[in-house]
This record gives C-alpha cells, structure tokens and sequence, in this order.
C-alpha cells in the first residue's frame, strides 16, 4: 500500500510562486545589465581604436571628444587638445582657409560636408586626410554640436600623385611620340621627293605631267617614274613600282632608277634596258631578301607631226592613250614579267604614235586596285578606261589634274601610293576668222 505525501497549502503555493517570480526578475535585471556594459565598453573600445580618426566639436570648433586615432596620428596628447583647440587647429594653413571658406559654409547651410581632401599637421608632417562632417541637432531643430570623422587619406594621396605621374608621363610621351612622327614624316617625304624627279623636263614639242599619291605618310612608297633625254631628239621615259615599302624598297628605288638611266643611255632598246635591270636586281637580291619590281620603259622619237612611242614592259599595268577624237584605249603590253625574279625574264614591247591632242598615261596599280563601293570592290582597269575617255582631251596635265580628284575621293579605299606620268603632243591652236 503507498503511502501519499503531504499536499501543500494554499498560502505555502502562493508564497512559492512570489519567490520565483522575483528570482527571475533579478536574473533579468542582472542580464541586461551585463549587456548594457558590455555594449557601453564595446562602443568605446572601437571607438577609441577604431582605424579612423573622430572627434566632436562644439558649433564654434573647439574640440570636447577626440579618439585616441586621431591623436596618435597628430603626436598630442588629449589634455593638450580638449577644451583647448580648435578643429582648425588641427589643419595645416592652406586647408585652414579651404574649411573657413567652403567647409564651414557648407556645414551651416546643408548640415554635412562628405569625403573632404585636407592635411593634418601630423606628427610626422603634414598628412593627407579625407574630412566628413555632420552637425547634430536638438529635438528642435537647434544645432548642438559637429561630428566629424577622419580618414588617413596617404594610400590614396599617394595612388593619385602616382596616377597623375603616369599620366604626365603618358602626355609627354604622347608629345614625344608626335613630334618624333611628324620629324619622320618630314624625313620620309624628303627621301620621297630625292626617289623622284624635281620636276619633269621640257620637251620639244611634247607636253608632260606628273603626280605622285602617298596612300600614307608614315610609309615611304617604292613607285617611281622619269623623263630624262637620251640623245639628239629623243627622250627615254619609265615609271614602275617596287614590292613593299620602308627603307629597303627605297633601296631597291634608287638602284632601279639609276640602272635604267644608265641603261638607257648604254642601249635605249626598251627590252634591253629591262633586261639589264632584271639581271641587276637578280643578282644583287637573289641570294638574301628577294626583291623584284614592274615597270615600264620607253623612248620617245618626235617626227613630222606625230611623236613615235616604242616601251615595253615588265609585269606592269598595260599604259593607256586618251585620243583627241574623245577614245581611250590600252596599249596592250601582257605577259611581260616581273623583273628581278628569274635570271632570265621575257619582256612584252608595244609601239604606238601620239597625233596632236594624244595623250599617254602610265600608273601604279594602286590607282585600278583601289576598294571603292559598298561591296568594296577594285576600280580596275575597265573603270580607269571609262573614265579617262569621259575627260575632254585636254592634254597631260588636265587628265592628271581629273585623276588626282578621283584618287581623292576614293578615301580610304586607297591602301596603296599612286604614281602617274602623262605624256602628249599638244593640238594646235585654233584658227581665227582672219587666219582663215
């Protein structure tokens, strides 16, 4: 048989129930209490330790909390700046007058002032900072007191003097680099005119023009033309291009001009001065770097009333004669070969006569490969021809002058220099009423 315990009773149960709820009551008290100290020192702690520098400062300046932060960086000690300095103080002259006349300001107009670049005078010399300050205010609206944190602003001072040290350095190299290239482009464009001729001589009953179109100044071309006399009354005459471009084709330039020169006055056959240059260039380049050219060579004899054409050429562009009677037709010269390529090489001539009011132009095959059109396109030769015979027969230098306005316009479309030699017999003159 169980025997039951004694039951409680009813003021012994209520009296139990007093105890505990006091009992937790303390251990609540005593917890929030803990909480709010630990808090209260956390809050300090940073505060004082934090990487920032912060002060509060009453609305005229003077300073009434400051972190131990910022007074490290400043080498004082508190005593020295509470109560006892301004936050200006703290600031070097040139930023002492910046705060003054746009910091304060800003402060009593807008209430903040965010991310200003001043300098402290540091214990180690003036220190480069970031300024944000924010006033406080009454319930009312009244202002009591500036908040003010302090960034250390050296990285980034230091970043930027850096970055702008790049830059000047870049802008002066960019100058540099300018001037340098327009030093280039004047060298390139006198070494350009020394491969050609001054100017083109008079002829006897003969009209001349030239024109040389550089697809790039930075590039120094290998086309090349000449007129030059060769004997009593006759006159030798080539233009040409050699592959590539820079010094060495400069190179090849000079070497190509003078052979043909000399030649020509050795032998003017067009097919023999070819030949003597294909065997020079062959020789001289075969071994190394190979380095070939087209061109076309010529002799023009004047006769009675016409001015006889005997060229030939070598893997160059076939020349085009604009006619007086308002044609323009190719003088077929295919299947001449590249010079300088082969020790031996077949060369194609042609012969024609110029009548009064002809005119015989030669070019580079920069001018027919030019991109023109949506499609980008080459001109070519069936356009070059189109055009030449919609001028009026005007003579050398007109159909230059019409040409250079179309190497103009193709812009660039054009990705190659361009040379052209004309060369024609003026028409008479016209006759008067009297004359006739």
């Amino acid at each position: 048989m169980c025997r039951a315990g004694r039951t409680p009773g009813p003021d012994e149960e209520q009296d139990r129930k007093q105890g505990g709820e006091q009992d937790g009551e303390r251990d609540k008290e005593g917890t929030d209490a803990a909480f709010t100290a630990l808090l209260e020192d956390s809050t300090e702690e940073l505060y004082e330790q934090a990487p920032c520098g912060y002060l509060s400062t009453l609305m005229d300046g003077t300073v009434a909390k400051v972190n131990a932060t910022l007074l490290d960086w400043l080498g004082l000690d508190r005593s020295e700046v509470v109560g006892r300095m301004r936050f200006t103080d703290l600031l070097t002259v040139g930023s002492r007058l910046y705060h003054e006349t746009h910091v304060a300001p800003l402060l009593r107009l807008k209430g903040e002032a965010s991310g200003i670049a001043m300098d402290v005078k540091a214990a180690a010399g003036r220190m480069p900072v970031l300024v944000t300050s924010l006033v406080k205010t009454s319930q009312d609206g009244a202002p009591l007191l500036i908040r003010t944190t302090v960034f250390d602003a050296r990285d980034r001072r230091a970043y930027e003097a850096e970055l702008l040290r790049g830059r000047q350095a870049a802008e002066e190299a960019r100058r540099r680099a300018e001037a340098d290239r327009e030093r280039l482009q004047e060298a390139l464009a006198v070494l350009q005119q020394n491969l050609l001729p001054a100017e083109l001589p008079a002829v006897p009953g003969l009209e001349a023009s030239s024109s040389y179109h550089t697809a790039s100044p930075d590039l120094l071309g290998g086309d090349f033309y000449d007129l030059f006399p060769l004997d009593t009354g006759r006159w030798g005459f080539f233009l040409g291009d050699v592959c590539g471009k820079g010094p060495q084709a400069a190179a090849v330039t000079s070497l190509t001009r003078y052979t043909l020169r000399a030649a020509a006055l050795h032998d003017p056959d067009p097919v023999t001065v070819l030949t003597t240059l294909n065997t020079v260039l062959y020789e001289r380049y075969s071994s190394g770097n190979a380095r070939y050219c087209t061109a076309i060579f010529g002799v023009l004899e004047p006769g009675d009333g016409h001015v006889g054409v005997h060229l030939a050429s070598g893997g160059h562009p076939s020349a085009l004669i604009q006619r007086a009677g308002g044609t323009a037709d190719y003088l077929p010269t295919h299947g001449g070969m590249l010079i300088g390529v082969l020790p031996q090489a077949e060369f194609t001539a042609a012969r024609t006569r110029l009548l009064p009011g002809d005119t015989l132009l030669l070019y580079t095959d920069g001018l027919t490969e030019a991109r023109v059109g949506p499609d980008r396109g080459l001109y070519g030769e069936d356009a070059l021809r189109a055009f030449t015979a919609a001028q009026p027969p005007a003579g050398p230098h007109a159909l230059v002058a019409a040409l250079n306005g179309l190497l103009s316009g193709f812009g660039d479309g054009l990705d190659d220099d361009t040379a052209l030699l004309a060369l024609g017999v003026p028409s008479p003159p016209p006759t008067t009423a009297s004359e006739s």
